[in-house]
């Protein structure tokens, strides 16, 4: 299937950041920390940069939401949300849990999603995916699983620190005690796997929308669904998350509820 041209400059996107990455990758460069005690690199600057003149040059009327230079033409019809490197302490540390996420809004619907994490594994691992077109996972089309038994079924969650403070933590050791296996993958990796029907569920909190807007294009191409945890639709003011194959969204809805 050909690509648009608005998948395709995403893509493209990607690819340039991507550039910018493995240069700096393992060189031990400098880290600040922001107000908020997140970190962040010259790779996260420079990449955010790459990405936006790589879109800027085909879509030059489109806006910009970026997590290092915030918003640009913020009234435009199609905006890019933009995070460089979703997950700057594992590319500071030095492990390769971190991805350049880009998804674009349509007058507020979220209609195209790539999720890039190019130092994971051999070869890099990109999932895509634009609305109505299905979804992708290193070129290869993905879907969810079919599993509809909580006994049978595979939970993973993000961001337990702020998780187990909460409280919803009772209700999410009531889906442990439920469920057959638990792990905690985080940032892009464990929405790829729920899109690849590897994993059946995922609950985080505590995430920003420029986390997981791309994501959610992906997994909901690949059959699934993804909201809040009050099940409401993901917004540019979206902290939580509930994901799931689609047999479970429900059940944990109502369980979080």
């Amino acid at each position: 299937m050909a690509h648009s041209r608005q998948l395709q400059t995403a893509l493209e996107a990607a690819k340039a950041a991507e550039g910018v990455i493995r240069h700096y990758y393992q060189q031990n460069v400098s880290v600040e920390m922001k107000e908020d005690y997140s970190p962040v690199t010259v790779a996260d600057v420079e990449c955010e940069k790459a990405i936006k003149q790589t879109i800027r040059n085909v879509f030059p009327d489109h806006g910009f939401y970026g997590e290092e230079e915030g918003f640009e033409n913020a009234e435009a019809d199609y905006i890019w949300l933009i995070d460089p490197i979703d997950g700057t302490k594992s590319f500071v540390r030095e492990y390769p849990f971190f991805s350049t996420q880009i998804a674009l809004m349509h007058k507020g619907e979220l209609v195209l999603g790539v999720s890039n994490a190019p130092m994971f594994g051999p070869g890099g691992e990109m999932a895509y995916a634009e609305k109505g077109k299905g979804a992708f996972l290193n070129d290869k089309p993905v879907k969810v699983s079919d599993i509809g038994e909580m006994r049978d079924a595979t939970l993973s969650l993000g961001n337990i620190k702020t998780l187990s403070a909460s409280n919803k933590w009772p209700v999410v050791a009531e889906l442990i005690q439920a469920t057959t296996r638990i792990r905690g993958y985080g940032d892009f990796y464990h929405y790829h796997l729920l899109a690849s029907g590897k994993v059946d569920m995922v609950v985080e909190s505590d995430v920003n929308i420029l986390d997981i807007a791309a994501l959610s294009v992906i997994v909901h191409e690949a059959g699934g669904k993804m909201t809040t945890m009050d099940g409401g639709p993901l917004t540019l003011d979206t902290t939580t998350v509930v994901a799931s194959n689609s047999h479970f969204q429900q059940t944990v809805l109502n369980k979080l509820a």
